[in-house]
């Protein structure tokens, strides 16, 4: 019966035939990476809900930040796909590592990319691609979260610089980062981006614990106190709610590739289990509803990963709208989180221990169902474009 297994079961459809050699031999050396750099301290990390610093670098001398940043900037210069395999395989081993790694490259190298002056692309970007620095993104408040255009921070213009005041919650990296994009109100009510650096007076970032999911991630507050921030640091690109907004895009994009990566990871442990462990005398993977569990499972990646291959192609040619990808998030994680419950269901017991890592996927994914945008904000953001009526203002 090995012989006979198919062991690339989850392209199903072949995607690879679609897939040019170069998106196959960066997915396969991030896959080897992850590998052997990650899945064997993951767990650990995990459990100490302690942020492996010591990744980042490693992270950026394979390619991990800023991939779709152009070359003389110290981005990859690569394709949308490219930068959605990349998001898969990270995943695939944790999807806190991946929120560290789309963080930085959809989050804060993207906006200075596509909103920053020429000072601060040169001044930023190389750095944030090198790993020398570690970004974090400031929109989420407090009190604001599914409605961040409500946010109360704001800046002042004080002739030489600007004087900030506020607070951001829920923030990837902001414990360990260097660099902060934080989206404030100025005095007329209009959303700017400022690039905030660590060691500015009044600007703390403290750590948010007792966490369940992204344990191996680290996540903070911002807060503003009086910061003085220079006005070369105001991105002057683009301003309003639809510039934080592109971004997120652009980070929902990677998560609909990553939560594929999670629940491929889910589905091939419970295939392997399936079919080493034995019960009245044969193994499970032989009984009916353990091949429906997995048939529905893989069913399931096939359709996601269709989806992110066509949502590729559009991002590609600039034509991707923002419900378009909301859709693809909103599906793909919900998948994801449902074939890791249904997996862990196939490893009984065993499905919560440590020593798989289905039960870390299942906690971690309920994370990610939530932020950047909630399973439900994505529903009605496609309710209104299916009805033009929007139902949440």
């Amino acid at each position: 019966m090995a012989d006979k297994l198919n062991t690339n079961i989850t392209d199903f459809y072949n995607l690879d035939d679609l897939f040019t050699e170069e998106h196959k031999m960066i997915r396969e050396s991030i896959r080897s990476f992850m590998q052997k750099e990650v899945s064997p301290i993951i767990e650990e990390y995990s459990e100490k809900a302690e942020f492996p610093s010591h990744l980042v670098k490693k992270f950026a001398d394979i390619g991990v930040f800023g991939p779709t940043i152009p070359t003389e900037y110290g981005g990859g210069g690569f394709d949308q796909i490219t930068y959605g395999l990349i998001m898969q395989e990270v995943e695939r081993c944790d999807s806190g590592m991946r929120s560290t790694a789309s963080v930085q490259s959809s989050l804060v190298m993207y906006p200075i990319y596509a909103f920053g002056t020429e000072e601060q692309k040169k001044k930023y970007l190389p750095k944030l691609a090198s790993g020398e620095y570690l970004g974090c993104f400031g929109l989420t408040e407090p009190d604001f979260g599914s409605n961040p255009g409500g946010m109360l921070s704001k800046f002042e213009d004080k002739g030489d610089y600007y004087i900030l005041n506020g607070s951001k919650m829920w923030i990837s990296n902001a414990p360990e980062a260097d660099v902060a994009v934080v989206w404030a109100k100025n005095e007329a009510g209009r959303i700017h981006g400022l690039i905030l650096e660590r060691g500015m007076e009044g600007f703390k970032t403290p750590e948010i614990h007792g966490k369940w999911s992204l344990r191996a991630s680290c996540t903070g507050e911002l807060v503003f106190d009086n910061v003085k921030v220079p006005k070369e640091n105001l991105m002057t690109g683009k301003t309003g709610l639809g510039a934080p907004l592109m971004c997120l895009d652009s980070a929902r994009y990677g998560i609909a590739w990553g939560a594929v990566g999670a629940a491929i990871d889910c589905f091939e442990t419970a295939r392997n289990y399936s079919l080493e462990r034995k019960q009245f005398g044969k193994p499970i993977g032989s009984f009916q509803l353990i091949q429906k569990k997995l048939a529905e499972m893989l069913t399931e990646i096939t359709k996601a990963q269709l989806v992110c291959y066509r949502l590729g192609q559009l991002k590609n040619e600039g034509k991707a709208s923002s419900s378009q990808i909301s859709l693809a998030k909103r599906n793909n994680v919900d998948m994801a989180l449902n074939i890791a419950r249904e997996a862990r269901q196939i490893l009984g017991g065993m499905g919560i221990t440590g020593e798989y890592p289905i039960m870390r996927h299942m906690m971690n994914l309920e994370s990610v169902i939530t932020y950047e945008g909630t399973h439900d904000i994505h529903l009605l953001i496609l309710g209104n474009e299916i009805t033009g009526i929007p139902a949440f203002v």
